[in-house]
């Protein structure tokens, strides 16, 4: 019996992807990311639906290439349904009801948050053999929240940001002390010359499994405003250190309220997902729980970590074993709960 071949459409904010996978295994996986938005520090959502409608042909033809396929072999399309800007994911959503009737084959939506967290079923050399039940801190630019994945299609958020996202708090970090956006990445890389003790930022000290990130950018903002005012080349004295002093700070929230997931629930599995996991001290961090707390650590392939559509396509693969098909009816929403 042959073993389904699913194309994936990912368009949920500014990088256009597509994959192509068979079983669990990835065929190709192709991502256009949008440079416009440095020149804004920020994803622009009119900009960005702009430019998936540019790219998504030739992404699209460039995975099905890759995949050295022909595209009348593709048996399903699964796409990003939200949550996500949704300019962006109506082009998405669109091009894949398209493709769906031309080819007469069926559509599977995702969510984007699933995503993520199943980019730990892609099978690579890597062979993690995720199992269930685990705990995942999905961590990006948009969401921060611990999922509890009792099974493909049973999961429960044990807790989320009650305001920004882990990823956003970087990014606007950085966008204070001189950073191109994403600014994340390069907080990362500066950090390693940095002293993470150098200097103090208070997180509010929230109960439960919370995660609150607001705080910390208005203290950075306060604080350099104060140490400018001091000695206007303070940033560029000290970069490195406030680099990393705001990253330990960040980490330090998500790792205490992943541990209190892992006391509450007693599950041992513990995964990361998302584009903050790319983050390498924050993965250092989630490899220490192992002899710490006994955990049993997963951590995604760099390149399944940001925005991509091998994540897309692996939980297309899963709904198509499972008969879990949507109609042309399904809209985009950018609002989609797990």
């Amino acid at each position: 019996m042959k073993t389904p071949i699913i194309l994936g459409i990912e368009s949920s904010c500014d990088d256009t992807s597509a994959a192509i996978i068979q079983g669990k295994k990835i065929l190709s996986n192709v991502v256009s990311t949008q440079k416009i938005h440095q020149n804004y520090g920020g994803v622009v959502p009119e900009l960005a639906s702009r430019a998936h409608l540019q790219n998504i042909v030739p992404v699209i033809h460039q995975a099905i290439q890759k995949a050295n396929i022909n595209k009348k072999a593709i048996d399903a399309i699964s796409f990003t349904r939200g949550p996500g800007l949704l300019g962006s994911l109506l082009v998405g959503t669109s091009f894949a009801k398209s493709l769906s009737m031309s080819l007469n084959i069926p559509l599977i939506e995702v969510n984007h948050m699933q995503g993520h967290i199943f980019a730990h079923f892609i099978e690579d050399e890597l062979n993690n053999n995720i199992s269930f039940p685990f705990i995942c801190l999905t961590v990006s630019g948009g969401h921060t929240q611990i999922v509890k994945v009792s099974n493909y299609f049973e999961m429960e958020v044990l807790g989320e940001t009650l305001d920004d996202a882990a990823g956003e708090a970087f990014d606007k970090i950085g966008k204070l002390i001189g950073l191109e956006y994403p600014a994340g990445p390069m907080i990362d890389k500066l950090s390693k010359e940095g002293n993470p003790n150098k200097f103090r930022f208070p997180l509010p000290k929230l109960d439960g499994i919370k995660f609150s990130f607001s705080g910390i950018k208005t203290s950075v903002l306060y604080f350099l405003q104060k140490e400018l005012a001091k000695n206007p080349n303070f940033i560029k004295l000290n970069q490195n250190d406030i680099c990393a002093s705001v990253q330990k700070t960040i980490i330090v929230a998500l790792i205490d309220k992943l541990k209190l997931a892992i006391q509450k629930t007693g599950i041992k599995n513990v995964a990361i997902a998302g584009g903050v996991s790319a983050n390498l001290e924050l993965r250092k961090e989630i490899k220490k729980l192992e002899s710490e707390l006994a955990c049993k650590t997963f951590i995604p392939k760099f390149e399944y970590t940001t925005d991509n559509a091998a994540m897309i396509a692996v939980v297309g693969s899963i709904k198509y074993e499972h008969n879990q098909f949507t109609d042309l009816k399904t809209i985009a929403t950018a609002r989609y709960k797990i």
